[in-house]
């Protein structure tokens, strides 16, 4: 396996800010589905839906596998987010990115940035979700609803985080090195 150094290059950089992008439009089209789903089935339906909105900084970690890259893409993501004027206000955007990298970095930290199988990838993807659901609990006035609802919102949260952000990074990922795009990534040349 070739070895990569750990500082950034401008392809590292340039696919961090290509999946935040990527994401920043992905957050404008699933805004009227989470209204539907709000009217279907309020907070617990609406939340199938977290791990969408967070899986681009964990396919970008996935892919480069350096220690700053949730930092750097969740970073660049909120920043998009914010300049898109979103309806939950810009300071959700910067304190929702930054549960995520504090999570992520945290977590690829302490499996010293070697272990990227399925289940490492939905431990994170579920893992980056309870930090943020506390804030937006708080700024959002979700600990109004009843302790059923809160508990069965945050259950389908991390539940989506572990499907829609985890494992999912996982296929995407493993999809696109199959197609050699990715050889001058980490994850390209791993075995």
């Amino acid at each position: 396996m070739q070895s990569f150094p750990r500082r950034f290059t401008t392809q590292d950089i340039v696919l961090m800010a290509m999946l935040a992008a990527v994401n920043a439009v992905l957050t404008v089209y699933l805004s009227p589905v989470n209204k539907l789903l709000t009217g279907l089935g309020g907070p617990v339906a609406t939340s199938v839906t977290t791990g969408l909105y967070i899986v681009y900084g964990l396919l970008a970690y996935y892919i480069i596998r350096k220690p700053g890259t949730a930092a750097i893409t969740y970073g660049i993501g909120g920043t998009i987010q914010a300049l898109t004027g979103p309806v939950y206000g810009i300071a959700a955007c910067f304190v929702a990115a930054a549960c995520y990298m504090v999570v992520a970095e945290t977590l690829f930290a302490l499996l010293r940035y070697k272990k990227w199988g399925a289940g490492v990838m939905m431990l994170v993807g579920g893992a980056m979700v309870p930090l943020w659901f506390v804030f937006a609990a708080n700024m959002f006035g979700y600990t109004a609803w009843s302790t059923g609802v809160l508990a069965g919102a945050l259950v389908v949260r991390i539940i989506s985080g572990i499907f829609l952000c985890g494992l999912l990074s996982k296929v995407l990922g493993d999809a696109l090195k199959k197609t050699g795009l990715l050889r001058r990534f980490a994850l390209g040349v791993s075995g």
